[in-house]
């Protein structure tokens, strides 16, 4: 008769105790305040097809989880009748061969993302060492190779978290249902009734072990997968001395047809970051027909402009060609005489041109576009070949233009509108005075028609060098759409997923 068989189950029991603690303080790791939405300054909405198509993904991971499992030692005895105890371990164990038919993915609103896996066929192989006494003290140990095909159902339940300020992904609610388990023992001198036996009794704990060994590696992937990309994008909002923080300004949320984040956005410089407690951020900002949107409040880009102010990244100095290209623009044609007196006939190689910004930019975002407005100084000074260097033209002016930004061919374009220009500082060698209109004329149609677009120039190539890299250029990005409206600017996209980034990922972690 058949005895009751011994498995160890402290592991199994210690693991279920870690990770029940492990949930229990992701759960209670992060307070928000009553009014959570306050203190939002980015938003990130991923929507269904987003989550259909990074589910493609699924399968690397899901190989890489059965693949990295540490699958321990299997012991367990029998008692039968007369052939006594039978007792038998398996090691070494590990996989051979996998393969992966289908993969599902749908979001719950009960607040999980099921993930449901068919047909995953593996193979693991290993040593069997078993031994028995029989009842005239009859003894034999022996040790055979052996292979177990397995087609198995995964179903996984992801839970999204707070923990430690950061979105944090449990994926502890696993389950794998096996629809074959066969063992295979090597050796043509295996009898068949040997086979039979340690099929038998040893199948149930197998099972056991392969879903609390693969189940607990793919909730350790996943928690890997969610700090990878929340260091992708902490790296992707900062440079240098600049950064945004994205810690949650409230748990995540999971409903049918959309994964929505929601972080702080405060801007750090020098150790310093600037808060904010009154953001105008809605859910019902957003749609959900495209597959991913960024919501920005216009406190983190005005945050970011005066980051940079301070950091003195508002300046540029202009020499050479580029000074004549500038100067000698087709819009200025008619005011070649206006030039001439300026520069005192020195030419554009022994001039240099300076503009940096006074004052840090106010910004307001509307539907129009974005309504940049700053106090500018620009300085021109000549090196006449033999005569000490000097100031031939300093202003001060007040600048407020519009501008709308776009993303093509893995550009940001920018496109100024409606410049209105004050000046309120202006010293001219060539009009001491200030009354010739000429000159007058001329620098307000240098600034609204060259001046203008050349800095929006420089700062769309300087951005764009700046998110390739940060790998922006990696993906593919189709119909992007940069919409302002009153306090908030809206990132609209459909996009394709780098699949290197993810086995990149999993190679140099594993």
């Amino acid at each position: 008769m058949l005895g009751a068989g011994r498995m160890k189950l402290e592991t199994f029991g210690l693991s279920r105790m870690l990770l029940g603690l492990i949930h229990i303080a992701a759960a209670a790791g992060c307070e928000f305040g009553p009014f959570p939405y306050g203190s939002t300054g980015i938003v990130c909405r991923m929507t269904k097809p987003a989550a259909l198509l990074l589910n493609q993904e699924t399968a690397q991971v899901v190989q890489t989880a059965f693949r990295n499992a540490k699958f321990p030692n299997i012991t367990g005895e029998r008692s039968m009748r007369l052939l006594g105890k039978v007792s038998y371990e398996l090691t070494n164990i590990q996989v051979k061969e996998l393969s992966l038919e289908q993969s599902e993915v749908e979001l719950r609103e009960d607040g999980a993302i099921h993930i449901a896996i068919r047909n995953v066929t593996a193979s693991f192989q290993g040593t069997l060492t078993y031994g028995y006494a029989g009842t005239w003290f009859f003894r034999l140990f022996h040790s055979v190779d052996f292979e177990i095909e397995s087609s198995i159902d995964l179903q996984i339940n992801i839970d999204l978290m707070c923990q430690q300020d950061q979105v944090a992904a449990d994926a502890s609610d696993c389950y794998l249902t096996f629809h074959k388990l066969t063992l295979h023992l090597q050796g043509d001198k295996e009898p068949g009734w040997l086979k039979q036996l340690f099929t038998d009794f040893i199948s149930f704990t197998l099972k056991f072990v392969l879903k609390r060994e693969v189940c607990t590696e793919i909730n350790s992937l996943a928690q890997m997968l969610a700090n990878f990309v929340h260091d992708l994008a902490a790296n992707f909002v900062q440079d240098k001395g600049i950064g945004l923080d994205i810690s949650l300004a409230s748990a995540p949320l999971i409903t049918a047809s959309y994964v929505e984040s929601y972080h702080k956005g405060f801007v750090w410089y020098q150790n310093q970051s600037t808060a904010f407690w009154d953001s105008v951020f809605s859910p019902t900002l957003l749609p959900a027909s495209r597959m991913l949107y960024f919501w920005f409040s216009q406190h983190v880009l005005s945050s970011l402009a005066s980051a940079a102010f301070l950091d003195q990244r508002l300046q540029g100095i202009i020499t050479g060609h580029k000074l004549q290209a500038l100067f000698g623009a087709e819009q200025l044609e008619t005011h070649g005489q206006a030039v001439r007196k300026i520069f005192q006939g020195t030419s554009y190689n022994d001039s240099v041109a300076k503009v940096w910004s006074l004052a840090r930019p106010q910004i307001s975002l509307q539907p129009e576009g974005t309504v940049v407005k700053s106090l500018v100084a620009a300085e021109l000074s000549i090196f006449p070949a033999g005569e000490e260097p000097r100031v031939v033209l300093y202003m001060e002016k007040e600048v407020t233009v519009t501008i709308q930004a776009a993303y093509a061919d893995k550009k940001l374009l920018l496109h100024p509108s409606d410049p209105r220009i004050e000046f309120k500082v202006f010293r001219c060698t060539a009009d001491p005075s200030g009354s010739d209109p000429s000159i007058k004329s001329f620098l307000q149609t240098l600034i609204s028609r060259v001046g203008i677009p050349e800095v929006t120039s420089r700062i769309e190539e300087a951005l764009t060098s700046l998110m390739n890299s940060k790998g922006l250029h990696m993906f593919e990005i189709r119909n992007p759409e940069i919409i302002t409206r009153q306090g908030y600017v809206l990132v609209q996209l459909d996009f394709s997923f780098p699949n290197h980034l993810l086995l990149d990922f999993l190679e140099n972690k594993l």
